[in-house]
C-alpha cells in the first residue's frame, strides 16, 4: 500500500484512512468502502493483497526516472560550475532519510571526485535506525574517498534539554545548538577559515509541507547565514524518490518499513498524532527518555503530565513560563525616565559581551559607550546576586538599534549557556568559548545578536512581566457582539450606551468590546466611533481599524490572531487543547470557541474576513481583506507604540511570528506575507512620506516610523478625507 497524508492506496485506490492517535493511543483506523456495514475488501472475492512487484515497478517507470535524474544531475553540476571558484566548499547535507540518499547519489553522479565533502549533524536525537544509515554510508564513502563527516553539539541532548527546556515549535532552539552551529563548526575546521563561504546541497522537497512549497532552488542565507545552499530534488515526488532508490539500490532507513513516513529527531515539537505514536512504538527506549524531561520540565500542577504531552502543550510554549525551576533572572523596568535592568545570578560576564557593541570606559560606578559615533553613559550598581543597571530612556527611544543591542546584551549576560551559536555565527573570529567567553578585536558587526531576542536561551527561558500567573482569555462569556448590535450602536452612538435594551450581562460585555475596540469610553462614543459614523462602519476599512485596536486592547481577539495560523483549518478539539495548555477552565474554553463563531458572523467576519468556522465545526483564520493601506500604517504605529515606541524595524522583524514581543505585527493581523507587504509599504512611503520611510535595496530592508507621528495621526488622515468629501 502507498501512504500519503493518514490515507493509504492500494493500487490506485484509497482503502483506508487514519483518524485521531497521539503519542499514547493508538489511530482509528476508518475503512471508507462498506457494505451493510462490512468493509469491503480491495481484492474482489475477498483474496489476500497482492505485494508490489518492486523490479517490474522500477522497469515500467525507468525511463522517466533516467530522465529525471539527468535533469537534476545538470542542475547540481551547473550550480558547481557556477560556483567552484568562488567557493571554499561543496558539501551534501545529509541525515540519513530517503531524500538524503538520494541526494547524495546524485551529487556523487554529478560532481567530480575530491570536489566535495558529507556532512551529518547528529543531533543526539536520531531514530536508533538512522544510525545504522549513517554507518553504512560512511563506509561507501570511505571506500569511494570521499570525505565524510559528522557534526555533533558538545551539550548530550539530555542535558541541553534541562538548560533549555524542552523545544517548542517557535522556541526550536535545538535546530541552532544541534545542528547548524556544529555542522558550520565542523565546516571552519575543514576548511581552515573562519569565515568560509560554502554551498550545501540539501535533499528538502516541496510537497513535504506547505512552508517548503514555497522554497526555491537557489538561495543565499535562507537556511544558514552567510551560507550559499541548494535544493536539487526540490520537485521530486515521493513516488519519484522511492522509485530511484530502488532503481539505484540505495540504503532504505528500517524506520520506513515500521511505518514512520519521515525521518527526524525523537520526540520533535514539530510532529504529532500518528507519527508520535509509531515512533514511540518503534523507539520506546529512546522516547520514554526525552518524555521523562518533558515530564519534569511540566510545573503546571493542575495539568497531568500524560495530557501536557498527549495535548502538545510542552511543544506549545512560546516562553519559559510554567518550566520547573526556571527563575526570573533578568527584567526590565521604567522608573523615573531610566531603563533599569536587573540582573541576578548572571552566568557570562557582560563586561566581555558589551565589546560587541562598542567601546567601554569607567569613572567610578559611571560607564560610559561609544556607539556609532554617540557617546552613551549608564550606572551599574552591585546586588545580592548581581547588578542593577540603570540609563537614560530617552537614549533608547532615539537611537532604537542601541537601545535593542544595549537590552541583548544584558540577556546574554544572564541566560548564555555557552551553545555556541554565537560563534559559529561570527565569521570574523572575534567571540570564543574555549575557556569561558571571549571577545577580542570585535569589528561590531553586531551579528552576534541576530538571533530572537538576542539569545536563544533567553529567548526559551524568558517569563514575560505580568504573565507569571494564568490570565482569563473569556472576556466575552457567553455574549460576543452581534450585528445589530453594533447597528444600534453606530445609529445612537451616546445615546445607545445611556439606554439600550441589552440585558446586563449582555450590555457589560458589549461595553468591554466596545472599550477595546476604542469605540466607547465610559459611557461616551469616542471620537474614533464618531469617525466609524462617518465613514460607514461595516467597511473592511473600519473594520480593519477596530480589530487593530482589539488585538492591542482585548486578550480574547488577541489570542485568535496570535495563536491561530492563516489557512488552518482548527478541530474543535485542538482549541481545547491549545486553551487548556493555556490553563483555561472548560467553561472558559466552551465560551472562547463560541465567541469566535459570533465574531466571524459580524462584519469582522463578512465583510473583513479575519476569520470562518466551516460547516463541520472547523476554525480557521484568513487572510483579511484589506483595501486601503493606511489601515496598515495606522497598524505598524500601534504595533511600534506597543513595543516600547521603538520606530524602525525590518519587514523580516514584522513577519517573523515567533519573536515574543508585546504588540502583533499588521502582518500577523491581516495574514500579509512579504508579497503582499513589500508593495503596500512601498506604495505608504511614497504617498505618506511624514510619516513611513521604506528602503528594500541590496538585500538590506529598513522601515522607519517617522517618530513625531502617533496611530492618532494616522486616523487624522481618515478625517481628512471626511472633510475632503
Amino acid at each position: 500500500m502507498w501512504a500519503e497524508a493518514n490515507s493509504y492506496y492500494y493500487r490506485g485506490n484509497l482503502v483506508a484512512k487514519l483518524k485521531g492517535g497521539d503519542i499514547f493511543n493508538v489511530p482509528e483506523i476508518v475503512i471508507p468502502d462498506t457494505e451493510d456495514g462490512i468493509p469491503v475488501s480491495p481484492e474482489s472475492n475477498g483474496a489476500p493483497l497482492r505485494p508490489i512487484d518492486i523490479e517490474a515497478m522500477v522497469e515500467a517507470n525507468r525511463e522517466m526516472i533516467e530522465i529525471i535524474e539527468q535533469t537534476t544531475v545538470k542542475k547540481i553540476l551547473e550550480v558547481y560550475d557556477k560556483y567552484k571558484n568562488k567557493l571554499d566548499c561543496f558539501h551534501v547535507a545529509f541525515s540519513g532519510g530517503k531524500d538524503s540518499c538520494v541526494l547524495l547519489d546524485l551529487v556523487k553522479k554529478s560532481l567530480p571526485k575530491g570536489s566535495f565533502v558529507v556532512v551529518f549533524g547528529d543531533t543526539g536525537m536520531e531514530f536508533p535506525d538512522t544510525y545504522e544509515v549513517i554507518e553504512k554510508t560512511r563506509q561507501q564513502c570511505v571506500k569511494e574517498d570521499i570525505p565524510f563527516y559528522t557534526a555533533k553539539s558538545h551539550f548530550e541532548p539530555t542535558e541541553s534539554w534541562k538548560l533549555f527546556g524542552p523545544p517548542a515549535r517557535v522556541l526550536r532552539w535545538c535546530c541552532s545548538v544541534h545542528k547548524s552551529t556544529p555542522q558550520t563548526l565542523k565546516l571552519r575546521e575543514v576548511t581552515g577559515k573562519n569565515d568560509y563561504t560554502g554551498l550545501a546541497y540539501v535533499g528538502v522537497r516541496a510537497h513535504e509541507s506547505s512552508p517548503r512549497s514555497e522554497y526555491e532552488y537557489e538561495n543565499y542565507g535562507a537556511k544558514q547565514k552567510g551560507q550559499h545552499s541548494y535544493n536539487p530534488i526540490l520537485e521530486w515526488t515521493s513516488a519519484e524518490i522511492w522509485l530511484y532508490n530502488y532503481a539505484n539500490n540505495n540504503i532504505i532507513n528500517d524506520a520506513y518499513k515500521k511505518g514512520s513516513s519521515r525521518i527526524g529527531c525523537i520526540c520533535c515539537p514539530s510532529g504529532g498524532s500518528k507519527a508520535s505514536y509509531i515512533e514511540k512504538t518503534n523507539y520506546a527506549k529512546e522516547t520514554d527518555l526525552f518524555l521523562s524531561l518533558i515530564r519534569d520540565s511540566n510545573a503546571r500542577k493542575n495539568i497531568p503530565s500524560s495530557d501536557y504531552i498527549s495535548n502538545g502543550g510542552w511543544n506549545a510554549r512560546r516562553n519559559g513560563r510554567f518550566l520547573s525551576d526556571n527563575k526570573i533572572v533578568y527584567s526590565e523596568t521604567i522608573k523615573n525616565n531610566e531603563l533599569e535592568i536587573e540582573v541576578n545570578e548572571p552566568r557570562t560576564e557582560w563586561k566581555e559581551w558589551i565589546k560587541t557593541i562598542g567601546n567601554l570606559t569607567k569613572n567610578k560606578n559611571i560607564f560610559s559607550i561609544v556607539f556609532d559615533n554617540q557617546l552613551f553613559y549608564f550606572k551599574c550598581s552591585e546586588t545580592k546576586n548581581g547588578y542593577s543597571i540603570r540609563i537614560n530612556e530617552q537614549y533608547l527611544k532615539d537611537f532604537p538599534l542601541f537601545g535593542k543591542l544595549f537590552r541583548y546584551t544584558f540577556r546574554k549576560a544572564a541566560y548564555c549557556m555557552e551553545c555556541k551559536t554565537c560563534q559559529a555565527i561570527c565569521k570574523h573570529g572575534c567571540l570564543t568559548f574555549k575557556n569561558g567567553l571571549k571577545t577580542e578585536n570585535c569589528i561590531h558587526c553586531h551579528e552576534c545578536y541576530s538571533m530572537n531576542a538576542g539569545c536563544i536561551a533567553y529567548d526559551s527561558l524568558k517569563i514575560p512581566k505580568g504573565e507569571e500567573k494564568i490570565k482569563t482569555l473569556n472576556c466575552f462569556s457567553n455574549h460576543a457582539p452581534k450585528t445589530e448590535w453594533f447597528d444600534a450602536f453606530f445609529d445612537k452612538l451616546d445615546n445607545f450606551l445611556i439606554a439600550n435594551t441589552l440585558g446586563p450581562v449582555q450590555k457589560t460585555k458589549f461595553k468591554r468590546f466596545l472599550k477595546d475596540a476604542g469605540l466607547a469610553l465610559k459611557d461616551s462614543a469616542t471620537s474614533f466611533a464618531k469617525l466609524g459614523g462617518s465613514l460607514k462602519w461595516n467597511t473592511d476599512t473600519y473594520m480593519g481599524l477596530m480589530l487593530i485596536n482589539l488585538v492591542a486592547n482585548n486578550p480574547q481577539v488577541e489570542w485568535y490572531i496570535t495563536k491561530m495560523d492563516i489557512g488552518r483549518f482548527y478541530r474543535r478539539n485542538e482549541i481545547e487543547d491549545m486553551l487548556t495548555t493555556e490553563g483555561q477552565s472548560q467553561d472558559n474554553i466552551s465560551s472562547i470557541i463560541s465567541s469566535y463563531k459570533r465574531l466571524t458572523e459580524t462584519p469582522l467576519g463578512t465583510v473583513l474576513h479575519f476569520g470562518d468556522v466551516s460547516d463541520e465545526g472547523d476554525l480557521v483564520r484568513t487572510s483579511c481583506s484589506v483595501t486601503d493601506p493606511r489601515v496598515v500604517l495606522y497598524g505598524l504605529f500601534k504595533f511600534a507604540e506597543k513595543c516600547n515606541d521603538y520606530k524602525e524595524f525590518t519587514l523580516a522583524t514584522l513577519l517573523n511570528d515567533s519573536i515574543e514581543r508585546d504588540g502583533v505585527s499588521p502582518t500577523r493581523i491581516f495574514g500579509l506575507t512579504r508579497e503582499d507587504a513589500m508593495p503596500v509599504l512601498l506604495g505608504l512611503s511614497t504617498k505618506y512620506p511624514e510619516f513611513i520611510q521604506v528602503s528594500f535595496t541590496h538585500d538590506l530592508e529598513k522601515i522607519t516610523l517617522l517618530s513625531d507621528k502617533t496611530s492618532q495621526d494616522v486616523l487624522g488622515l481618515f478625517k481628512e478625507d471626511m472633510g475632503n468629501g
